[in-house]
């Protein structure tokens, strides 16, 4: 048992660096394989352990940018919300590998990690998809599966992988069967390459973007606090692109995108605020996509993108659908303010939309539906599938991570951004207040990536794309095929138990 411990916090540490900024993303079929070894002829409870050890061992590390500022209480709670999902794997894995002939069995250990990301990304208060094994892959030769299965198909591949690997290892020592050993490993390595024949076209009518990054003025949580300059360091820098338009330097824009929170200033409330952005709108001359907070309804908040056009002021709106709960709005908040006082960093709760984020932006070549996914949402999978059937031909994920200082979670999420692109066939426009920003075409490839903390523009061509890839046409069906098997593979073994010990 000690030994399949070890073998559960090492496996979990290998999934942990297979994710950006480590981006060894093999690791995770190596770490989804030992799992799979250490789930192997033991009893459901112990499995539940094992898993829990595999879970911490993975999340803990992994999302160490959630107590950056806050913690440690936060970043350990939803580590271990995390890991219980792993738990409950390893329990269901450790049943269905079990008996008297205990092996490996990769595509029940793939079925089981798959469902078990799809409670993790639903529940409790909407779930929490970040951390999926598939947004690990975006250097890998899988991601090109995206296109057709998505994120979660993208990670069935990568356990089944491991899970295979793991069976080669136990059928060469076990049974000393070099030809199935190899047969078995030989499959891995084909379902690893290929999705490399997979087309990733990015073929589209072109559109100029400008992405403004326009950086806080200091590293700390408070950074709204420090909202007029935000606001003003987002104006400038948009003004010194004019400047380097007007100079030939840059491609005059179709589009402008500012990011999440670039006004935490009510534009419809604060004058000033208004008069800044209608001002620099004006010297752009082009459609400015603005992140702003606006106080209502009511005492509540709305974190909203919104489309701005030279001279007519605001036209259009998106209002976040999916707010973070503990991050913009506190659940229960009464009970877990008994436990915590952090609770009340978030003074005031983010109301959520109700309408799909698409907005229709004038260009010299006709309306422009343009996708938009606010920050977390970019992990969301409905949220951004819902934008490309809604008609979305260019997708942009404004986000704010400057209440992650310096760590992993803007690379961790513009990896997220390039698995979407390829899933979607969409091109994504990546900024952030503070980097890490960038310009990720259809095939998951970036451009213009940007630095950490500093002021940045982004500037080059994305193409409008109106194909529907199999994997939005599919939607979250494999999810629901995999939660399907699972169940049966869990009652046909119960059977099988039965009917042995009846023997």
């Amino acid at each position: 048992m000690l030994a399949r411990l070890l073998t559960s916090a090492l496996s979990g540490l290998s999934l942990w660096l297979a994710f950006p900024g480590y981006d060894l993303w093999p690791l995770a079929i190596a770490g989804a394989g030992g799992l799979a070894l250490a789930l192997c002829g033991v009893s459901a409870r112990r499995g539940l352990l094992i898993g829990l050890v595999g879970g911490l061992a993975f999340f803990v590390p992994l999302l160490s940018w959630s107590g950056i500022y806050v913690g440690a209480l936060p970043w350990l709670s939803l580590a271990t919300l995390s890991a219980l999902y792993v738990a409950a794997f390893g329990a269901v894995t450790a049943y269905l590998q079990g008996g008297p002939d205990a092996r490996v069995r990769p595509v029940a250990v793939a079925v089981a990690w798959t469902v078990a990301e799809l409670a993790r990304a639903t529940t409790p208060f909407g779930g929490f998809p970040w951390g999926r094994l598939g947004f690990s892959q975006a250097d890998s030769p899988v991601l090109g599966l995206a296109r057709w299965l998505g994120v979660p198909g993208v990670g069935f591949t990568v356990v089944l992988t491991g899970a295979l690997l793991a069976l080669a290892g136990q059928v060469l020592v076990r049974d000393r069967d070099l030809l199935r050993a190899a047969l078995y490993a030989v499959l891995g390595v084909v379902l690893v390459l290929s999705p490399l024949l997979v087309p990733r076209p990015v073929d589209g009518e072109p559109v100029q973007v400008l992405g403004i990054q326009g950086n806080v003025p200091e590293v700390r949580l408070d950074f709204n606090a420090q909202r007029r300059a935000v606001l003003d360091n987002h104006a400038g820098t948009t003004l010194e692109a004019v400047e380097r338009i007007e100079a030939g330097e840059l491609p005059a824009p179709d589009l402008v995108v500012w990011p999440e929170n670039a006004s935490d200033i009510d534009p419809l409330r604060n004058a000033d605020a208004a008069t800044i952005i209608d001002d620099t709108v004006a010297r752009v001359d082009a459609p400015v996509v603005v992140g702003a907070v606006l106080r209502e309804p009511g005492d509540s908040l709305s974190n909203v993108s919104m489309l701005y056009l030279p001279g007519e002021g605001p036209v259009q709106r998106y209002t976040k659908l999916r707010p973070v709960p503990f991050g913009e709005y506190i659940p229960y908040r009464s009970f877990f303010r008994s436990i915590t006082e952090t609770v009340d960093l978030v003074p005031r709760d983010f109301v959520a939309g109700t309408e799909v984020g698409v907005l229709q932006v004038p260009t010299d070549s006709g309306d422009l539906p343009l996708g938009v996914a606010i920050c977390f949402e970019v992990v969301i999978d409905d949220v951004m599938r819902d934008t490309v059937l809604a008609g979305a031909e260019v997708v942009a994920v404004p986000t704010n991570n400057a209440t992650f200082g310096f760590t992993d979670e803007s690379v961790q999420q513009l990896a997220a951004s390039r698995v979407k692109a390829v899933e979607l066939g969409r091109p994504v426009v990546h900024i952030s207040t503070v980097g890490v920003s960038g310009l990720v075409a259809p095939d998951g490839s970036v451009s213009q990536q940007t630095e950490l903390f500093t002021q940045a523009i982004i500037s080059g061509e994305v193409s409008r794309r109106t194909e529907i890839t199999p994997a939005v046409r599919l939607g979250a069906w494999p999810e629901f095929a995999a939660a399907a098997a699972l169940g049966l593979l869990v009652a046909l073994t119960g059977v099988h138990r039965r009917r042995e010990a009846h023997r």
